[in-house]
């Protein structure tokens, strides 16, 4: 019988700014990402081009370069889960009993700008609900959007980039214009 290898995957640090209104939370990153150590680092996955479409934050700009312009546009970056147990980097593979989420109500309370949280796919958006919703104070529940959204991974073929990129035009309404004081 043929094991399995399982790695445990660990979380970056949130990447929020003062004034933050919007938290993009993924589930945990790819090997790609660690590799690379920059969030959504899977060339093919759709994140930095959905951001650089909506936000000016695309791929071809250096990994700080992108990360200011979002928080420029109050949208700061995280993951459901501090660490997990995974072999590769399917979300679908990681194991249920590894996961620790990281410490989101902590965050929301810290970062009281915060309007809106965008679940980045399925996998997030269960993850949250398993493991965080519950937690958070009646206060926060009325303060914070949840959005569901459509994965940006490549492992996600079956909704076409153009309904996914107009799904993920939400973050829009919560967002900041660099070039205004408001």
């Amino acid at each position: 019988m043929k094991s399995i290898i399982r790695h445990r995957v660990a979380s970056f640090p949130p990447q929020v700014c003062a004034d933050c209104r919007v938290l993009v939370l993924g589930t945990v990153p790819s090997l790609r990402s660690l590799e690379l150590h920059q969030s959504y680092g899977h060339r093919q996955n759709l994140f930095w081009p959905f951001m650089g479409e909506l936000f000016d934050a695309g791929p071809d700009l250096p990994y700080a370069q992108r990360i200011a312009r979002l928080h420029a546009r109050g949208i700061g970056i995280w993951d459901v889960y501090k660490h997990v147990e995974r072999p590769g980097s399917l979300d679908s593979s990681i194991v249920k009993a590894s996961e620790v989420p990281n410490a989101i109500p902590r965050l929301l309370v810290k970062y009281p700008t915060i309007r809106a949280i965008a679940l980045n796919g399925a996998k997030a958006a269960e993850g949250f609900q398993r493991h965080v919703e519950g937690k958070l104070s009646a206060t926060l529940r009325a303060r914070v959007e949840l959005l569901k959204l459509p994965s940006t991974s490549p492992a996600n073929a079956s909704i076409a980039r153009a309904e996914k990129l107009r799904r993920w035009r939400i973050l829009t309404r919560y967002t900041m214009d660099p070039n205004t004081d408001s």
